[in-house]
């Protein structure tokens, strides 16, 4: 199916009982194969999971990955206007040229790992509001992004990594996860590109300030989103529904990416279900925000890039989880005794 069109935040809540769900006997025909393989049962760990985690919602036995895509999106933000972040606005348009020339991390990690790369630039000329002195998206301007990144993404893909650029996104991640999940500013806020101790204090300040002005909308994730987040979070939002509709996994990158997608997770848990997290990412907020989502990460490689670098490096363990699954003989093609 497709993702049916969202013309309120309020509509949000209500696509968890009508988007497609795990496909239960998919997995138990994956989880009957693995089990038939030449192997102890559960000897492959974590690549008998993944492909029995592509099975449920790929609804197959034996999923392959075909077509992998890959999708930045980039956004600007007005919070900047705080002294956020060490860079000028400037280089997410600077950035977003450097991978759309191929020049990125990401560029080179999805090639080798068999992504084709979309970048979508969201109004770069157009920066959302400062968020410590009103909200940084209107409704309107959120579902508009929300919808870009739906419409990115593509129904036919068998799997869909998901990454971000923006300058000042850390501190709107940061604001993002101790909206929707509490707790001490202070341990939800890192470094970000670089930023020194002093900018960090700053960091700490605005997203203090941020809450206290939006307090109102506690408890309402789709709010938050439009009162804090940014264009970015809002397209990775629908990019992440899109998929549940047409029932493709997604692989999410690190803080940015995983703090815009836990906003559907606190408006309904089961939102995220055909979600995988590609890495732990060295930015501190991040493994809190796991533990708050009950997201177990693939990879721990002290990461902090962005840009859905360690998402597209998760996609090889994936593709190497489809290749055991499908590739291996069973016992009685091997002509192996069982136990």
């Amino acid at each position: 199916m497709s993702l049916p069109r969202i013309s309120s935040l309020d509509q949000i809540p209500l696509l968890a009982d009508r988007l497609p769900d795990a496909d239960a006997a998919a997995a138990e025909a994956a989880r009957a194969r693995q089990n038939s393989l030449t192997k102890p049962p559960g000897s492959l760990g974590r690549l008998e999971t993944l492909a029995e985690f592509m099975a449920t919602w790929r609804g197959t036995a034996r999923p392959e990955i075909w077509r992998a895509q890959a999708l930045v999106f980039a956004g600007n933000h007005g919070i900047c206007a705080q002294g956020v972040n060490p860079y000028p606005q400037e280089v997410t348009a600077q950035m977003v040229a450097n991978f759309e020339t191929g020049g990125a991390a990401i560029n080179q990690l999805c090639a080798v790992n068999g992504a084709e790369l979309s970048v979508v630039a969201l109004d770069l000329d157009r920066p959302t509001g400062d968020f410590t002195e009103g909200p940084a998206m209107s409704e309107t301007d959120c579902l508009d992004a929300l919808w870009q990144g739906a419409s990115a993404v593509d129904e036919g893909a068998d799997i869909l990594v998901l990454g971000e650029m923006g300058i000042g996104n850390s501190t709107v991640a940061a604001a993002l996860a101790a909206a929707c999940f509490g707790g001490d500013v202070a341990e939800w806020t890192g470094p970000g590109t670089g930023s020194d101790k002093a900018g960090i204090t700053r960091k700490i300040d605005a997203i203090e300030r941020g809450l206290k002005r939006h307090e109102g909308v506690i408890g309402n994730a789709p709010a938050i989103l439009a009162a804090l987040g940014g264009r970015e979070q809002a397209a990775i939002c629908g990019a992440v529904l899109a998929a549940r509709a047409a029932r493709i996994p997604v692989i999410l990158d690190g803080f940015i990416c995983t703090a815009a997608a836990a906003v559907l997770y606190a408006v309904d848990k089961r939102l995220l279900d055909h979600c995988l997290v590609g890495h732990v990412s060295a930015e501190p907020g991040h493994r809190k925000l796991l533990a708050a989502i009950h997201k177990r990460p693939v990879l721990e490689f002290d990461m902090r890039l962005g840009e859905g670098s360690g998402a597209a490096l998760a996609l090889g363990i994936v593709r190497a989880a489809l290749a055991c699954h499908n590739g291996m003989a069973t016992f009685g093609e091997a002509g192996v005794s069982e136990a």
